[in-house]
């Protein structure tokens, strides 16, 4: 079972999810008053418990997790959003687990898709590093501690423009908790196994009938802005905005203007 937040209520229920070396503060800024707004921290290597030996940490895996938040929790009507890697678990949700019929609503928010895995030169570093023994993983994210290291390409600079706090944040679970670095290396190695995985999951959001929301960073560096306008062509019933002024994670940089589309997009699609 996922830790997660909620906070509670009978407004519509919208379940949001980070990506890799995130966590659930990814969302801290995006407030959606009147409705009920459900974040798990994902085992994708900033959670702060290790996980059962023998979990299944490749997306499949982890979105097989948020599928069984999904029904343990008895979630229906649900507003499914997803940045970077959690927007590659999002369409895995909506079209390869029994949860999907729980999903009123996709959000995708500048995430991987179709062949993008690993994504641009920040997801080649971490897939790389994620070759390395637990130990010297450990040892390699050490830099990280350090400001200028966290905003190198190879790290979070191409990630967000304003984030560096939530990214300082987000190193320091491998760093400090046992087994988290052990954790992180077999999921980046599960992760990266099948690079052809969302190729096949692009074809099938065809059949994700219900209405959609691609958000898209206009200037994205990790995450090409020519994917959004395809998932959004995709989705039979999409809907694409391109955000200025930001980078790939668009709750940091740009939270209050994800706030005002994702309520919108909510109250319009929930309405009698």
């Amino acid at each position: 079972m996922l830790d997660y937040s909620d906070s509670g209520g009978d407004g519509p229920v919208v379940v949001l999810l980070h990506g890799l070396l995130m966590d659930e503060s990814l969302w801290d800024a995006v407030a959606l008053p009147g409705c009920r707004r459900i974040v798990p921290t994902l085992p994708l290597g900033a959670h702060r418990r290790p996980v059962p030996a023998g979990t299944d940490l490749s997306l499949s895996g982890v979105a097989a997790l948020v599928a069984d938040l999904l029904q343990r929790l008895d979630l229906h009507d649900v507003t499914l959003v997803g940045n970077d890697t959690g927007g590659a678990i999002a369409q895995l949700v909506v079209t390869r687990t029994p949860a999907a019929p729980r999903v009123a609503r996709l959000v995708l928010v500048s995430c991987e898709a179709f062949d993008n895995l690993p994504p641009g030169l920040t997801g080649r570093a971490i897939a790389l590093a994620g070759k390395l023994p637990p130990a010297l993983f450990r040892l390699f994210m050490q830099q990280m501690r350090l400001r200028p290291a966290r905003r190198l390409p190879i790290a979070f600079g191409r990630l967000t423009k304003r984030g560096d706090a939530a990214t300082a944040r987000w190193v320091r679970p491998v760093l400090t908790v046992p087994g988290i670095a052990a954790d992180t290396v077999r999921m980046l190695r599960a992760v990266f196994a099948d690079r052809r995985l969302l190729v096949g999951v692009g074809a099938d959001l065809a059949g994700f009938d219900r209405p959609a929301l691609v958000v898209w960073a206009a200037g994205d560096r990790v995450m090409p802005p020519a994917h959004g306008r395809r998932l959004a062509g995709i989705l039979p019933r999409a809907r694409l905005v391109e955000v200025p002024d930001s980078s790939t994670l668009v709750p940091l940089d740009q939270p209050a203007r994800l706030a005002a589309l994702l309520g919108g997009f909510v109250r319009d699609t929930n309405s009698p």
